[in-house]
């Protein structure tokens, strides 16, 4: 029989693409209905490697892939809010909550693919409530993935008669190495190992392959789908590229010992099959939850030493900064409630130093553009964000305990200086989204411009700083000289802007030009008002 490749072709990445959409489409339709928590879930509730590994298995089965959890791993490790201990967890869990996906493709219920996309399409489109509508995306992607995989699956049944096919099958069964290679390649072009997997339970349903063959494609699969992690990794903190290195050596791991042990593990598949009477692409799904279980539990003992060889592999120093709580002690509260307020001080001027940094990031941004400055800044704001919530949830249990008048007024300064240095994280944060406007329409600034926003940004800097070890020092001397900086910030506020309306009109610059150097101005003469309300507090003049 002549094999029409162009409907093979047509069908096989059609039914490709309709599967990876519904499969995307049904992850982000549970990950609304979770409450887009999960970068919380995995930040919260990593406390060790153990918990690593529940968190990576639930958020995985809400996304519905492993690399979605990885790269969210990666970001949180570069960021700091997670060690690479914690992060080696939480990819041994994504590995494991990614079988999911082929145990929901393993039940044969392709033939009402269609009616159950027809019935999510009636949820999204003609109910109006949230909570349906995101259950009426999980079902119509629901639907999706399985036309896909009917697509997909009819479009390889000609292959059956392909002796070249037939050959490299055969092959496979004999020399396990290529088919990991080939699953390996397959899932770094199409970057889901979901998918990979789907089509190796098609080609198994069709009798295209042999058990023997597809085993160590499965095994590939898992190598291959850590291609997104090491680009996710490019350019990020070098915990961030030991996270990725992580998720590549455990896969690789894996399969070797895997591929060792290829005969009792095919004989054990078998078994399985025998044993529960189980359908083709189930028994596939059976081998992948199978493998992936396995190697989590041989080789979690070893996270300390995989974090040690990952170490060794990825040199160089981590400059990743400690972005949760240090001081926050709650026994203290009950113990010691004045102690729980020095505790709650030393954690505000960690915040504030956060604040100082992020802002001298941004300078450097604005003054270099360099993206890298950016990101810096970004985490940064991020994590004065956290400190700003878990500070003011301990302040705020603090208040009920019994503080002494003084206490008390110490306590709600606290409070006030927490939400002034929240706010300052906020402006700079407005300063990069201003500087990215001006690198993405290519908005050119005068030299005057820059030599003003020098001296403004020098200022500001130097108010929030000196802000903050008046608050550390209690020095009312360092506190008045925050105030003149911050009336002086006031006048050259005016001052600049005069001076950019005399440019505007001499034809010097440009509109957009013009409403990103207001903004700034704006936006750092803000920040010299919350740096002294800091001040104030220390002088006792704060309403």
């Amino acid at each position: 029989m002549e094999v029409n490749w162009q409907e093979v072709f047509f069908q096989f990445i059609g039914g490709l693409g309709i599967f990876l959409f519904g499969l995307k489409y049904m992850g982000d339709g549970l990950q609304k209905s979770a409450g887009d928590r999960l970068r919380e879930i995995l930040d919260r509730f990593t406390t060790n490697p153990f918990m690593g590994v529940l968190a990576g298995i639930f958020v995985t089965v809400l996304l519905q892939t492993s690399t979605g959890t990885t790269v969210i791993t990666i970001g949180l490790v570069s960021a700091g809010f997670m060690t690479l201990r914690q992060a080696i967890g939480v990819i041994m869990g994504a590995n494991i909550g990614t079988t999911v996906t082929a145990f929901i493709i393993g039940i044969n219920i392709g033939e009402y693919a269609l009616p159950i996309a027809a019935l999510g399409a009636f949820l999204l489109f003609f109910i109006k409530k949230n909570k349906i509508n995101n259950f009426g995306q999980i079902i119509f992607g629901f639907g999706l993935l399985f036309y896909g995989l009917e697509l997909m699956s009819d479009g390889m049944k000609p292959l059956r008669e392909l002796q070249s096919f037939i050959d490299l099958t055969q092959s496979m069964s004999d020399i396990p190495v290529l088919g990991v290679i080939v699953g390996t390649l397959f899932t770094m072009i199409v970057q889901s190992s979901s998918a990979t997997i789907g089509v190796l339970q098609g080609l198994y349903s069709e009798d295209l392959i042999t058990l023997q063959a597809a085993i160590p494609v499965l095994f590939g699969d898992n190598i291959g789908t850590t291609i997104t992690a090491v680009l996710a990794a490019i350019g990020a903190s070098v915990a961030a590229k030991r996270a990725a290195a992580v998720h590549v050596l455990f896969n690789i791991i894996g399969t070797l010992i895997f591929v060792i042990l290829l005969v009792p593990f095919t004989r054990l598949i078998v078994w399985f099959d025998q044993f529960l009477n189980l359908e083709p692409a189930m028994q596939i799904a059976f081998a992948h939850g199978t493998f992936n279980i396995s190697n989590t539990i041989i080789q979690f003992p070893f996270i300390a030493v995989l974090a040690v060889v990952v170490t060794k592999l990825v040199p160089g120093k981590d400059v990743v900064l400690e972005f949760k709580p240090k001081h926050l002690d709650p026994h203290f509260i009950e113990q010691s409630p004045s102690i729980a307020l020095g505790q709650a001080k030393e954690e505000v001027l960690r915040m504030g130093s956060f604040a100082v940094q992020g802002l001298n990031e941004t300078f450097d941004y604005l003054k270099t553009k360099n993206t890298k400055k950016a990101e810096l800044g970004y985490q940064v704001e991020d994590a004065i964000n956290n400190l700003d919530s878990k500070i003011t949830d301990y302040l705020v249990t603090l208040s009920g305990s019994s503080l002494s008048a003084i206490e008390s007024e110490r306590h709600s300064n606290l409070m006030d200086t927490v939400r002034d240095i929240e706010r300052i994280g906020d402006h700079f944060e407005n300063i990069i989204e201003l500087v990215d406007y001006q690198l993405a329409n290519k908005v050119k600034m005068t030299s005057e411009a820059m030599d003003d926003l020098t001296e403004m940004f020098t200022l500001a800097i130097d108010a929030v700083s000196k802000s903050i070890e008046a608050l550390d020092q209690n020095d009312q001397e360092i506190a008045r000289d925050v105030a003149q900086k911050e009336d002086l910030i006031d006048k050259l506020e005016r001052k600049f802007r005069k001076r950019h309306i005399i440019r505007l009109n001499e034809g010097q610059c440009t509109a957009q030009s013009g409403i990103v150097f207001v903004d700034i101005v704006s936006n750092l003469e803000r920040i010299g008002d919350h740096a002294v309300n800091i001040a104030e507090a220390v002088l006792g003049l704060r309403k």
